[in-house]
Order: C-alpha cells, then structure tokens, then sequence
C-alpha cells in the first residue's frame, strides 16, 4: 500500500453525522424561526444578497456556525473560515491581505467567519477594526460567551449581534427524525428501528444541542449490531449507555456561571426551596466550587435575612465549616440542609439597605468630626480639651438606657435601621421603639 492509496481511503471515511446533516439553506434549517422565519432578520438578508458584519451568540449547537454557511452562499463572496483557537494575528493578516486582491482585483468582497472568536485577545480583535470599517471584510463571528463582555467595544459597535436560542426538544426531535430517514446524508440506508422512548430520552438529555443530540445517535447506532436481516434496533437502554451522563451547560468563568448562581439567589429570596434545590443541584453537577456557593449562601443570610432570624448567619456559617470537614460527594447533604433552611427563613434586608444609607451620609457629609461626649480619653489633655465630658454610662441607669447623641450634629436627626414587621426582627422593632419611647421621656 502506497501513500496515495492510504489517502484514497481516507477520503471514503464519512464524516460525522452531524457534518453530514447540516443544513444546506434556511429551508432545511430547523429552529431560530425568530430569525429564519418569513420576513425575519436572516430571511431578509439572504433575499436582499446584502449583509452587515455579525456576531452570532448562541448555546452550544445551535446553529451559529451552520448559519454562517448559509448567510454566505447567496453572497457571490470570497469565503473564509477559520477557529480563533487555532488562528492568530499572522493568519488575519493573510486574510486581509487576500480579501484586498479579492476587492481590487476580482470586484468582490471577502466574508470572513470566525468562529468562537470571544477567543481572540483584544489586539486579534483590533486587527479587524478599520478592515471591517471600510468594507474589506464582513466579519461573521460566532460565540458562546456575551458578546458585552469578551467583544470589545468597538468592534462590537461595528457588528449587529444577532441571538440564538437553545434549541427545544421538539426542534431535537425533528433534527433526529430527519437524520434517521434520509438516505442520502443520514441514517435511513441502515435500517434503524428506534423506541420513541429513545428520541425523547436523547432531546431531553442534550440540552438544546443538536450537535450533541446527532452524536449521540451516532454512537447508538454504532454500538448497535445488526440482526439476521441487517437491522438495527436502538432502545432506551442503548441511547443511555452511549449518552453516558448529560453534560450540563455551564462554564465557571462565564455568562452561564453568573446566570446560574442569579437563580440559586432569586430562589432563596423569594421563598422558594424546590427551585432553590435544582440551581444548586445544576451547579454541583457542573462542576461548581462548592465553597463559592457557601460563600454565596453566608452574604445571603445576612443580606437577605438579617435580624429576622438570627440564625440563619449561624447555619450558613455551619454549613460552610461542614463541608469544609466533610467535603465531596456528601457534602451535598449540608449544602441541601442550609439552602432549605435560607430559602424557608423570614426575610428583611433592613440591615442591609440600613448600611447603605449609612454610607451614602458619610460621602455626603464627609469625616465629621466624633463629638466630644463619646471621645475615649485616655490623657490628662484629652480630658482638659473636653474628651469625653458628658458621657452618660448606660449602665448606670435603669434598664441601661439614656438620651444621649452619638452621631454627629449633622446627622443628629438620622435613621437607617428600619427593623420590618417579619420573624424575630419584628421584636426587635418593638424594643427599639419601646427604647426611642423612653428616652424621649427621659430628656
């Protein structure tokens, strides 16, 4: 066997079914319809033949690179595609050098597709600017990540970001069906028989991946025999062996990380502990630090639950320690133990909202200065220039309270602890008005 045989042979190895089922045009696309329905964004460009540099954000598999693909076929453009993972600065320099021959020579513009490009550092991304500006380069980007955040600012304002959507399980289902009966890219010569149990368990596990989803097929069929009669019969049990486990969508330094633990907090707010439950659930089995969760729930219970109940500080605090001792795979159990508890607890933020205002009167006003009464005062000249005269020691009098000023003159007539009417704060507002009440009397 010589080279050439060895790459002729190569050559009939097929590619994945998820490359061979990628669409072709909007009308095989499946999903998106916001943009790829009748007179929507993408439909209307395909049909004017005129297109703007953009930024496709999206789920994994749902569609981004496919789009670009098919954005630019009507074109009559110069194509080009690379990964910004394994491109650089020399490789955009090739390209705008090209698409200028492309310009000045042939009369056509280049469109240049970059997918993941949140990949690219800023200077990669400032190589475009004035090539996107002038017309030299329609840039199609794709990317996982917010657009805001790993997109600078002015290549971003020269680019309409355009959003997709995970894909349902309905528009899985579609996408399996398909591949499973056409015979020409997909499965339909192979004679698979599948449980509709099957499908269902696949676009459920795939979280809106159709990439995810065709593979997973793919592997099932594969680990699949044929019987007598070359059929392949793919059950519930074999899509679950080849799927394995679900990989949750979910990136610790990303849009998704900050979405998620957004909805772990917003759970435990608003009293809810069942969904409180499934966020943490979501991020343990992603991988989630579980001491950056602790240390969510100890701000929590004090932001969110303050003095209505005092112990909800003790056991996130608890909780903490516990898992520190315990640590995985229990250590769960105490995490569940005081997201329950948080989530379930009476809720004022009163201490919280107390403190900014707090704040906000000392940027207002300034360092003033600490009265006098309440000075320490531990030096005959201290005590000569006024330090700490007048000082009224509470507990000397009864029930340990007396009128006296402890803010200063300017801030005298200042309130920013509100206690509210919940849990134990609700005594505490009590007391507190009952001792107002008394030194009022008092003075």
């Amino acid at each position: 066997m010589n080279l050439f045989e060895s790459e002729t042979k190569a050559k009939d190895i097929p590619p994945p079914l998820a490359d061979r089922m990628r669409p072709r045009s909007l009308d095989e696309f499946v999903g998106q319809v916001h943009l790829t329905g009748p007179g929507k964004f993408l439909r209307r460009l395909l049909n004017g033949k005129e297109i703007p540099s953009l930024i496709l954000w999206g789920p994994p598999g749902s569609g981004k690179t496919t789009l670009a693909y098919i954005i630019a076929q009507p074109m009559e453009a110069h194509f080009v595609a690379f990964s910004a993972v394994l491109s650089g600065v020399k490789e955009i320099r090739d390209v705008i050098r090209d698409a200028r021959q492309q310009r000045e020579l042939r009369k056509r513009k280049t469109i240049l597709f970059v997918d993941e490009i949140h990949r690219f550092n800023k200077a990669q991304q400032d190589a475009f600017l004035h090539h996107v500006e002038d017309g030299t380069l329609t840039l199609i980007g794709a990317t996982t990540e917010n657009p805001s955040f790993h997109v600078n600012a002015p290549l971003l304002s020269r680019c309409r970001v355009v959003v997709l959507e995970q894909l349902s399980e309905e528009d899985l289902k579609m996408i399996l069906k398909e591949s499973l009966s056409d015979q020409e890219r997909g499965l339909g010569g192979l004679h698979i028989e599948i449980e509709d149990g099957a499908v269902q368990f696949i676009a459920e596990a795939c979280g809106g991946d159709a990439r995810s989803a065709l593979n997973t097929l793919e592997a099932a069929m594969m680990i699949t025999p044929p019987d007598q009669k070359g059929a392949r019969k793919v059950t519930l049990a074999t899509v679950q062996e080849a799927r394995q486990k679900k990989t949750l969508l979910y990136d610790k330094s990303g849009e998704e990380h900050y979405n998620v633990i957004s909805a772990f907090i917003k759970s435990m707010r608003g009293s809810d502990p069942d969904a409180a439950l499934y966020w943490l659930a979501r991020m343990l089995e992603a991988g989630e630090d579980p001491l950056f969760i602790a240390r969510r729930m100890i701000i929590f219970a004090s932001e969110d639950i303050g003095n209505a109940d005092p112990l909800a500080l003790q056991v996130a605090v608890a909780v903490r320690d516990a898992f520190e001792f315990v640590g995985l795979p229990e250590g769960w159990i105490p995490l569940a133990h005081g997201v329950t508890y948080l989530a379930t607890a009476p809720k004022s933020n009163a201490s919280y909202a107390a403190y900014l205002e707090a704040l906000e009167g000392v940027k207002r006003m300034g360092a003033l200065p600490v009265p006098l009464p309440i000075r320490n005062a531990p030096t005959g000249l201290m005590r000569n220039l006024g330090y700490g005269k007048g000082y009224k020691y509470p507990h000397e009098y009864e029930e340990g309270m007396i009128q006296q000023d402890y803010l200063p003159d300017e801030l005298s007539e200042s309130e920013y602890y509100r206690p509210k009417d919940i849990g134990h704060e609700k005594l505490i507002k009590k007391r507190l008005e009952k001792m107002k009440a008394r030194k009022r009397r008092r003075t």
